[in-house]
């Protein structure tokens, strides 16, 4: 008796498998929660009015003689932004991290066109074709023009996809790392540098006769790819198609490489081991050789007040969010005073937004600590010990930025050549300094909060959102209202012209701020004392 075949049905193509699980994958993550799904269909009004309005200005700047920098330069800006993409949000799509598949029997190639294909499912890639699409209609012209466009606006869109997935490729073990999560939580910085480049970038450009002055970078730009097949569309437009067909072979070319060191990169990490914890054990022998304190030890005075602040320092250093929080508030703290220096639009009294920037680095100081809080409140049992404790945390919060203060201050007096007003911006700098590092005391006794540590993106545990932004926002206030006086003396000084007065505002403004800390952590010891347990629930939330 013969056996009876079954025909089987053929095995669907990886490509579509992918797709598939990229679906599957949006959607489930849209079934979590609803305000999840809240925030995804506002990304897609948000961008889609956003691609609209690019469009519309790309169609209206059509004949424009601007029209090709504009289109090139802003494309080259959307590929670099898709070349940063990965190094600073690496949890934002699931799809990121191929080591996922090492244990699957995928062949390299078959494998990076199906993920090519699937990285093009999503808000990213779409809003990335309609840009490009409007910078392509902005400078093409005739039928030449037109044939070039409708090669060059899915290539430059996938040359874009294929770039982010390359880099993201080749440095997953970094994304994958502590390190790489401490990098993601710098891209508030670096979208805060950005933008006050962008906006000196601008008055550069308002200065130095309009856009004209783009035209060197739209020579450069023009040759990159992607924004090379931008290039291309307008060098057909004008004729020059020998250009075109170059700016269009290279864009070409570059999409090939980069799908080529994806594909080795990709190799490399399915057969490769991991070699980061190579050398683990033996720095573990030196290390357990060294004694406990180290260097920054000695340099803190003894008792409880240095184990705390060796312990806040030993924060800044270690937790990702905590190093987050201080590198964002040292650099903005610079940025912007010395930007503004730099466009001739600033003051020295500038210098106190890092003051404040600083200064808040003192609210919700339990909230750091997370559930370990218990451990504190064990050692915490008299006002005195909620003192001691805050006073320590103070001053390890001190020792870095009182000397960063001055340092700004007198950077900024440096770039604007006001070193006469040097003394009394230094003063109201160091008061409003004391004056948050007080307030900020005081709330972090009566308004903690928990910081989620298993977020790359959320500082505050869900539902104390409006809990952390009052205090915050209260604080700033007080703050500021704390230093009224001084503010006063000072336009008091400036208007009867006793201008001679002006340097008594240093060492007023140091001595005031210093009473406004101590009086700031005698308010908060007492209700830090009495709120031990309401400060721990709070802070073990999330």
């Amino acid at each position: 008796m013969s056996a009876v075949t079954t025909p089987t049905a053929p095995a669907p193509s990886l490509t579509s498998v992918f797709v598939r699980l990229k679906l599957s994958l949006l959607r489930n993550g849209l079934r979590q929660s609803g305000g999840r799904t809240a925030a995804y269909l506002s990304t897609i009004v948000f961008g889609t009015v956003f691609a609209a309005a690019i469009v519309l200005a790309f169609v209206l700047m059509r004949g424009s003689a601007d029209a090709d920098s504009i289109a090139i330069l802003v494309t080259g800006f959307v590929a670099l932004a898709w070349a940063v993409m990965p190094l600073f949000i690496p949890s934002g799509d699931e799809t990121l991290d191929p080591s996922r598949l090492v244990m699957l029997p995928l062949r390299p190639r078959p494998l990076v066109r199906a993920l090519l294909v699937a990285s093009l499912v999503g808000i990213g890639p779409v809003l990335t074709l309609i840009l490009v699409l409007g910078a392509a209609l902005s400078v093409a012209h005739g039928a030449a023009g037109t044939v070039v466009a409708v090669l060059a606006v899915p290539l430059s869109a996938v040359t874009c996809v294929a770039l982010s997935r390359a880099v993201a490729a080749a440095n997953v073990r970094l994304l994958t790392s502590r390190k790489g999560r401490d990098l993601a939580l710098l891209s508030g910085l670096v979208i805060a540098v950005g933008m006050q480049l962008v906006n000196f970038g601008a008055q550069r450009l308002g200065q130095a006769g309009g856009l004209e002055s783009l035209e060197p970078a739209t020579a450069v730009v023009g040759w990159l790819p992607p924004a090379a097949a931008i290039g291309a569309v307008d060098a057909a437009s004008k004729g020059d198609h020998a250009v075109a067909a170059a700016r269009l072979l290279l864009t070409a070319a570059a999409l090939a490489a980069l799908v080529y060191w994806w594909q080795r990169s990709l190799v490399r990490l399915m057969v490769e081991p991991d070699g980061s914890t190579i050398g683990a054990a033996s720095d573990a022998g030196t290390r357990d050789k060294s004694d406990g304190a180290g260097r920054l030890g000695r340099l803190l005075p003894g008792g409880r007040t240095g184990a705390v602040m060796d312990r806040g320092l030993r924060y800044i250093g270690r937790d990702p969010k905590t190093k987050a929080a201080w590198v964002t508030s040292l650099a903005i703290g610079l940025i912007v005073p010395i930007f503004n220096a730099f466009q001739g639009t600033g003051s020295i009294y500038f210098a106190c937004f890092a003051s404040g920037m600083l200064g808040m680095l003192m609210y919700n100081q339990f909230g750091q600590d997370g559930s370990g809080f218990w451990m504190v409140a064990q050692t915490i049992s008299t006002t005195a010990d909620a003192y001691a404790e805050l006073r320590a945390r103070a001053l390890a919060m001190l020792a870095i930025t009182l000397p960063y203060t001055a340092l700004v201050t007198a950077v900024t007096a440096g770039i604007l050549d006001d070193w006469s007003r040097l003394p009394e911006a230094l003063g109201l700098a160091l008061a409003l300094l004391g004056a948050m590092t007080g307030t900020g005391a005081v709330t972090s006794a009566i308004f903690p909060y928990s910081i989620p540590q298993d977020s790359g993106y959320k500082n505050v545990a869900p539902g104390q959102g409006a809990l952390a932004w009052g205090s915050i926002l209260g604080g700033m206030i007080i703050g500021g209202l704390l230093c009224a006086p001084l503010i006063g003396a000072t336009v008091y000084l400036h208007i009867s012209d006793q201008h001679s007065l002006l340097w008594l505002l240093l060492p007023v403004g140091a001595l005031y701020g210093w009473l406004l800390v101590l009086a700031g952590l005698k308010l908060a010891a007492p209700r830090t004392a009495n709120r031990l347990p309401e400060i721990l629930a709070a802070v073990s939330k999330g």
